[in-house]
């Protein structure tokens, strides 16, 4: 009986102790949640003028000509693919991995050390992405794009509906499309549209790809705040059960020892 109350003292040590690790990765979470969400709001308003001003100046038959605009036949695919730079965020990581699994044959460019050790390449921190990142990455995926060697470009990130929903999603980012009933821009560009388009896409995909890591690190802080909070409900609970086991077998010790007294007293 003294060997089971020991084993139930020391696994309530381990779940407290646990118990301590989520509540306080739960309220670290708590405190980047505004800032994450704000940032993110911002992002998605200058991603939204971004692509107002793109989808406008496409309209224009000069920009067909442009090589950004030059459908080929998606044979290379480039993706880039945000996941979180930490674990213990519920399914955040692995529901962006399961997606990314219905595309083959494609060359992956990780943003996250969780997407970094999954497919190599250049690390980039995706709580600490920055925009000079942003635009360097983006230059260089343009120019290739440009000069022909892959075909296509996507995102692969967490869309924020709430903060008990995010949702993996592929934002298609190169080549630009031309979107029926979007109206024609009246504005007068110089020297000419197409020369305005080509210089303004490394800075659109910079924008769209910066809001792409806000909103996903957004979703990765709301799942773990999420996630520790069921795990600390979790933890609590079996702290109550191993207490209430540890407390009755410990009054069954108490039982028999006086039980074996008072037998020994009798004789």
């Amino acid at each position: 009986m003294g060997a089971d109350t020991k084993k139930l003292r020391t696994r309530i040590k381990s779940v407290q102790s646990t118990l301590h690790t989520t509540k306080a990765m739960g309220l670290v979470a708590s405190s980047k949640i505004k800032k994450a969400t704000e940032s993110m709001h911002k992002g998605r308003e200058y991603a939204k003028a971004l692509s107002l001003m793109v989808e406008q100046l496409s309209q224009s038959a000069e920009c067909a000509k442009s090589p950004y605009m030059q459908k080929r036949e998606a044979e290379r695919v480039k993706l880039i693919v945000i996941a979180g730079d930490r674990g213990l965020a519920g399914g955040y990581n692995a529901n962006i991995f399961r997606f990314v699994r219905q595309f083959s044959d494609v060359i992956y460019i990780p943003i996250g050390k969780r997407a970094h050790d999954r497919f190599g390449g250049t690390f980039y921190s995706a709580e600490h992405f920055s925009y000079k990142e942003a635009i360097e990455l983006s230059k260089t995926l343009c120019n290739e794009f440009a000069e022909g060697a892959y075909d296509a470009l996507g995102i692969v990130s967490t869309k924020y509906v709430s903060m008990m929903a995010q949702e993996p999603t592929l934002t298609w980012v190169l080549p630009l499309e031309k979107k029926e009933g979007t109206a024609s821009c009246s504005a007068v560009f110089e020297p000419d549209e197409l020369t305005v388009l080509n210089a303004a896409i490394p800075e659109y995909v910079a924008g769209i790809l910066t809001h792409c890591v806000k909103e996903s690190f957004a979703s990765e802080v709301a799942a773990r705040r999420m996630a520790m909070d069921s795990a600390g409900k979790n933890a609590q609970m079996m702290i109550d059960d191993l207490s209430l086991a540890y407390n009755r077998a410990r009054q069954g010790a108490i039982t028999q020892e006086i039980t074996e007294i008072i037998a020994g007293s009798g004789e």
